[in-house]
């Protein structure tokens, strides 16, 4: 997979990075070419320690593409990956019989780019993508239809509520009716059991 002047690219830079570049291109080696996802999974299981800072790089380019060139991260393949040697810093160790060691520290410049894939080739991958299963579009639908199957839940639940609020109140109601005739016919009996002692006895004969 070349690099193309039609679709969009976008790089990420390190500079004076401490590792030797002899080291870094074994790492880039493995990643050129790869789409993101593959490329971070394979970084993520390299045994290489220089795989972590190149990770962190390809991470970078990633967040570079999304942020500030509004491409997803799912279209887009590692087309070019290299890295340059920067400047060694030297110093030495004294050794036996006066002899001198000499100690390299070499820095590197690694520049990864990121590119999208051609139109045709995305609708080859989303097309096997959703075959295996496993594609973006799939995803979204699956997730939509737990969207759906959870606000369905909501209203159930919600009516489920609804209608026990209202049984409450209509029994609430019913109780409150029937007191009032109890009070009533209460009220009646005290009334008629004053009225009674109210009235005078009548004269025997």
């Amino acid at each position: 997979m070349a690099a193309s002047t039609t679709n969009p690219t976008v790089r990420a830079t390190v500079r004076y990075l401490h590792t030797s570049p002899y080291k870094i291109r074994q790492v880039l080696t493995l990643i050129r070419g790869l789409p993101v996802g593959e490329a971070e999974r394979m970084l993520e299981l390299s045994e290489k320690d220089a795989a972590d800072d190149v990770l962190k790089l390809l991470r970078s380019a990633i967040a570079n593409a999304e942020h500030n060139n509004a491409l997803p991260a799912d279209e887009l393949f590692v087309t070019l990956a290299w890295c340059d040697e920067g400047p060694t810093r030297k110093h030495g160790q004294p050794r036996a019989r006066g002899r001198y060691f000499r100690i390299r520290k070499r820095t590197s410049h690694i520049t990864i780019v990121l590119e999208r894939f051609d139109v045709d080739e995305l609708e080859v991958r989303r097309r096997r993508e959703e075959a295996s299963g496993r594609g973006a579009a799939v995803s979204q639908r699956r997730r939509a239809e737990r969207v759906r199957r959870s606000r369905a839940a909501d209203a159930g639940a919600t009516e489920t509520e609804d209608t026990t609020e209202a049984e409450a109140a209509a029994v609430e109601e019913d109780e409150a009716i029937t007191e009032v005739p109890a009070a009533e016919a209460e009220a009646d009996a005290v009334a008629e059991t004053a009225g009674d002692a109210d009235e005078p006895e009548g004269e025997e004969d």
